[in-house]
């Protein structure tokens, strides 16, 4: 059964405004990405619907989706529902789409839940909007699209579910979701003392999640070694139903809203080991700010999804695609040619640091058992 890929044309041409890190476009270009390279065979692209409310309430609070609609058909926001939901603070801005874009991804990662009910695999780059909480904007997420997908598998009737998030930044909205939830165990690498500030090691959400704060120049090799210390030992102790995996690209070295030093690779990598260890498999998009970065990243995550090999040099269509980003931070003004000719990063290995051998111990500590639910 071929991997599913679900997008939307709703991310072509949409952003938070100028000055915005989500101004660059990422869905968009990883879609053309993939098909330049002749990636999508017919079938394997699906549009994404866009969420319902009535579907939407099934986490968020009615008076959220209420006030999120009427701020996109009013193009503003009531003093009210700024102070009280966070749209239009905090770098959660009122823009065209603002209802509708979030709405089409917490769509498709629903679709993707419902695709899976009897296994599959399945990439939505448009999803991956963890910080959302029930009743308001938080980290430029308005709504919850994996939270959502989460409930859909629940409500599909699996009660072992473990959820992987490697974005640069805690998971903290889904963490939260699911912390007196013992059918849902949450893993996040992140950087330490990135925002939300949120995530230390200790924190365990009642025990079924972990947390794995990472260190400023977090490398390939240490990656590595987490996955094969801590996450693989995890997925392999709980045997899970089916696994979530937000793989945000802001942890690449290019990035300009973290202090990591990952490559594509590293991504690449988490992605290969988790296929065949549960019988269903969702990855999502999530954090990135850098255009070239990001969909080189999700490019190259649908094309080991599919076992397809990346080429070192990229025919010249999908070149074309990469030369027709443009980026106004001082990285964009000029990029090296990597960016443009090819989709795989070269390895970036390191050494291992000590704290990141303590922390992949602390992690299996006291590892539950997964939960043993009524039939």
């Amino acid at each position: 059964m071929r991997p599913l890929l679900i997008g939307s044309e709703i991310y072509r041409g949409s952003t938070y405004g100028p000055k915005h890190p989500l101004a660059i476009p990422r869905v968009s270009t990883m879609l053309d990405l993939v098909q330049a390279m002749g990636w999508v065979a017919p079938g394997q692209y699906l549009d994404s619907p866009r969420a319902t409310p009535d579907q939407l309430t099934r986490f968020h609070t009615p008076d959220y989706i209420a006030a999120l609609m009427q701020a996109e058909a009013t193009q503003a926001v009531d003093p009210a529902h700024r102070d009280r939901h966070r749209i239009g603070a905090d770098g959660n801005p009122v823009y065209r789409e603002v209802f509708s874009r979030p709405a089409t991804g917490a769509g498709g990662v629903m679709l993707a839940a419902t695709l899976t009910a009897e296994g599959g695999v399945v990439h939505v780059p448009g999803g991956g909007t963890h910080h959302g909480q029930p009743d308001r904007a938080s980290g430029f997420c308005y709504l919850n699209d994996a939270v959502l997908g989460l409930m859909t598998w629940l409500d599909l009737g699996l009660d072992n579910i473990l959820y992987l998030d490697i974005d640069a930044h805690h998971g903290d909205g889904v963490e939260a979701a699911f912390a007196d939830d013992p059918r849902v165990f949450t893993v996040s690498v992140h950087e330490d003392g990135r925002w939300p500030n949120s995530g230390p090691v200790e924190n365990r959400a009642g025990g079924h999640a972990r947390n794995l704060p990472v260190p400023e120049g977090f490398n390939d090799s240490e990656m590595d070694f987490l996955l094969r210390h801590a996450v693989l030992p995890i997925l392999r102790q709980r045997r899970p139903q089916a696994v979530m995996l937000q793989c945000g690209a802001d942890a690449i070295a290019e990035d300009p809203l973290s202090r990591l030093a990952l490559s594509n690779a590293a991504h690449r990598a988490v992605v290969a080991a988790l296929m065949g260890l549960a019988p269903r498999l969702i990855v999502l998009g999530g954090g990135g700010y850098n255009p070239w970065s990001v969909a080189r990243c999700w490019a190259g995550v649908w094309a080991t999804l599919n076992c397809l090999p990346i080429p070192p040099r990229i025919p010249a269509g999908a070149e074309a695609v990469l030369r027709g980003l443009a980026w106004t931070r001082a990285a964009g003004r000029n990029p090296p040619e990597s960016w443009f000719t090819s989709i795989a990063d070269a390895p970036r290995p390191g050494p291992v640091r000590p704290e990141i051998r303590a922390l992949a111990a602390r992690t299996l500590e006291g590892l539950p058992e997964p939960a043993k639910l009524p039939a």
